[in-house]
């Protein structure tokens, strides 16, 4: 278990980001234990070979057997959304002391030792640190940015539109409560409670004192509940699931709008506007539907312009959602058909 103590002025400091080196780190868990993440294996697939070219062995020596990795690979974002190398570079830049405490605190109490691969950081960890970042980085160039980065962003951009709004609707308490059922919020203390089967003697259990430093909170697209950093020293951090996973399929079916829906807005209006229960960009639209952006963007235009969607942008993204309207109409649509259906298995 995990405590961060949060007065009002951490509290107000407490933010959202994303980390594009975080997943990359975080996705190296995909190669280790492929069936945890059972949306992305196609898209890992399709980089499977690409990955192989690459020193395979560091990389997936880097994860533990229950996914754990070493807290200088996930360096707490120090911007919004910054750049992967930028944070490259602070990776880069970690204190080689650093190197084999973390390493050994990642895998010595659950694995037993530090992976043999690894070991040179015992005598060399300056070394090692730079031959990790450069694969990072060939790892990064050649398998994630190419596609898999596109698709992930968005799903992260729309989560934190997503919290951005449950903040302003229903406040802190909600947002803390909403990111995973591992995360609990008293007021004053915000706490990681470990799954039921891990093994108790080997998971961190600390206080960290936010200290006016605020807790970065990221999503990510490689857990299934609340992680966070493994040194109590480390600036406050914390990741969890995004909303929307299932969108990285390589194929995502959209809805069939219901023909009253239909009527009214015209096939494709009423098809994307089911599809924007959650924020998604005009790019990621375009790629479910396999048409192009601009005609997904005047649909988009219409349907704002009626009122039934809304935008946030974030950073360089913009995102739709359907507005309170849209959500009625769209409900009232899908409730038509299901009664529709109904009938027809009365008329049996």
């Amino acid at each position: 278990m995990i405590t961060f103590e949060l007065g009002l002025d951490e509290l107000a400091t407490t933010s959202f980001a994303c980390s594009a080196l975080l997943e990359a780190g975080m996705s190296l868990r995909m190669w280790t234990h492929f069936g945890y993440y059972a949306t992305q294996v196609p898209l890992f697939n399709r980089m499977r070979p690409a990955f192989e070219r690459l020193d395979t062995e560091l990389l997936t020596a880097l994860v533990g057997s229950w996914r754990w990795i070493p807290d200088f690979l996930t360096p707490r974002p120090t911007t919004p959304w910054p750049d992967f190398h930028r944070e490259l570079a602070v990776l880069r830049a970690t204190p080689p002391e650093r190197i084999w405490p973390e390493l050994q605190r990642t895998f010595v109490e659950i694995d037993g030792a530090v992976p043999a691969r690894l070991a040179r950081a015992r005598r060399d960890p300056g070394g090692l640190l730079t031959e990790i970042a450069d694969e990072l980085e060939a790892y990064w160039e050649t398998c994630l940015a190419p596609e898999w980065w596109s698709r992930a962003r968005s799903v992260l951009e729309a989560d934190i539109v997503y919290r951005a709004r449950t903040l302003v609707e229903r406040g802190a308490a909600a947002v803390f409560t909403g990111l995973t059922d591992r995360l609990t919020w008293d007021g004053r203390r915000l706490t990681i409670a470990w799954g039921a089967t891990v093994y108790a003697p080997a998971v961190p259990t600390y206080n960290v004192p936010a200290a006016g430093r605020g807790v970065v909170l990221a999503p990510t697209c490689f857990a299934h509940g609340a992680v966070s950093q493994i040194d109590p020293a480390s600036e406050p951090w914390i990741l969890y699931p995004a909303r929307g996973l299932a969108t990285l399929a390589e194929r995502v079916v959209p809805p069939p709008p219901g023909p009253a829906l239909e009527r009214l807005l015209g096939a494709p209006r009423a098809r994307l506007l089911l599809m924007l229960a959650e924020p998604v960009t005009t790019t990621e639209l375009a790629r479910q539907l396999q048409v192009t952006p601009g005609a997904v963007s005047q649909h988009l235009k219409v349907l704002l312009n009626a009122g039934l969607t809304s935008r946030a942008r974030h950073g360089r993204s913009v995102l739709y959602a359907r507005s309170p309207l849209g959500d009625s109409l769209a409900g009232m649509s899908q409730s038509g058909a299901r009664r529709g259906h109904r009938g027809d298995d009365d008329a049996d």
